[in-house]
């Protein structure tokens, strides 16, 4: 048995920074069409969290990148609307070691054209100011107000005790603009955070892996500990997502996105992420079906409830869990659990406003 010969299998990624490595190799190279809006935007949220979490990658991991950022200028030049993704693909490609200095070109072009003014959102806008003064340039200089407006948002917590994903996912990004992803002090205060934990308790009466993922996230970049009912819950799904090859070309509907999320939350909680082995090929994520959430059946309670409904959530709590379903019940037993801001989160969630303005 001496003569037995030990084989190094390929495929076999023994670490998170090679399992990362053979992630950004399925993005680039066969989920999409090189250079499409879904090609941009996968692969932009991909090296966004690799270079936002400080990601060591394997030599020659950016290789798969190099053609793409070889002509970006040109690309960019003729798919301007798609510039946010292009300017950040660039400066990420960079920050993460591909050995060039386009970034701070691409930033001054993009100022120079005046592209960030043609935005409608505030929040567009931000990430364009983040991403251009990562080399020294504000597109937006004038605009002395935006930061004040995006506080504002934010900090207006009775928005979030309402399901409104667009707004969450909003909030969420406003964090990890002014925190420039954890690597610095957003400023926020207590409104800001009672925000945050309104829409979590939301995210989480849905069972919505990947808004619940980014919120806490978002909590640990604004210095605040996510809630432990939320994170475990999230390490429990995380384990179990399937990812697949499958034959073909293009990639289909499927999870990728909460599946790159939640193991980003992970990793920022220090938490481990990232475990799970790439297959080679086209890949596609499948989320764990959970039971579905209980905030319909809570709203469709509440909302037959009319007059007798009350903001005082101790007044309400027997009544609501007589009305729910076992499942359902369990989950708010645990959402309430989880947040000392339960009892704020419901007065707003069970919208007394116009009766009582009506009294």
């Amino acid at each position: 048995m001496d003569n037995v010969v030990q084989l190094d299998v390929p495929f076999r990624q023994n670490s998170m920074a090679a399992r990362q490595a053979a992630m950004l190799d399925v993005f680039a190279r066969e989920r999409r069409f090189d250079g499409d809006v879904f090609w941009l935007k996968e692969n932009a949220e991909a090296l966004n969290v690799l270079e936002s979490s400080g990601a060591v990658l394997p030599e020659g991991a950016l290789e798969v990148h190099r053609a793409f950022y070889d002509e970006i200028e040109r690309r960019m030049g003729f798919f301007p609307q798609y510039y946010r993704f292009f300017l950040g693909l660039c400066l990420d490609l960079e920050d993460l070691g591909i050995g060039g200095n386009k970034g701070e070109g691409l930033a001054r072009w993009v100022a120079q054209q005046g592209l960030p003014r043609a935005e409608l959102s505030d929040l567009q806008r931000a990430e364009a100011r983040r991403l251009c003064l990562r080399r020294g340039v504000d597109p937006v200089a004038e605009d002395e107000g935006l930061t004040d407006r995006l506080r504002g948002f934010a900090q207006r917590s009775e928005t979030f005790t309402l399901p409104n994903k667009k707004a969450a996912y909003e909030l969420t990004h406003i964090v990890f603009y002014l925190s420039e992803y954890g690597r610095r002090d957003p400023q926020v205060g207590k409104d800001f955070i009672d925000s945050l934990h309104f829409a979590g308790t939301l995210a989480f009466l849905e069972l919505n892996l990947d808004l619940l993922a980014e919120i806490c996230i978002a909590l640990r970049f604004a210095g605040d500990t996510p809630p432990e009912v939320w994170e475990r819950w999230l390490r429990d799904q995380a384990g179990l997502f399937r990812l697949e090859a499958v034959p073909g070309q293009g990639a289909p509907q499927d999870d990728y996105h909460p599946w790159l999320v939640v193991n980003w939350a992970m990793q920022v909680a220090g938490q481990g992420g990232f475990a799970q082995q790439i297959p080679e090929g086209r890949v596609v994520f499948r989320q764990p079906s959970p039971a579905a959430g209980p905030l319909r059946e809570l709203s469709d309670c509440i909302y037959r409830m009319e007059g007798a409904r009350s903001a005082d959530w101790h007044k309400m709590r027997d009544r609501v869990q007589e009305a729910l379903s076992e499942e359902a019940r369990r989950v708010l037993l645990a959402a309430e659990a989880a947040t000392d801001r339960f009892e704020a989160f419901f007065a707003g969630f069970a919208r007394t406003g116009m009766q009582q303005a009506a009294l």
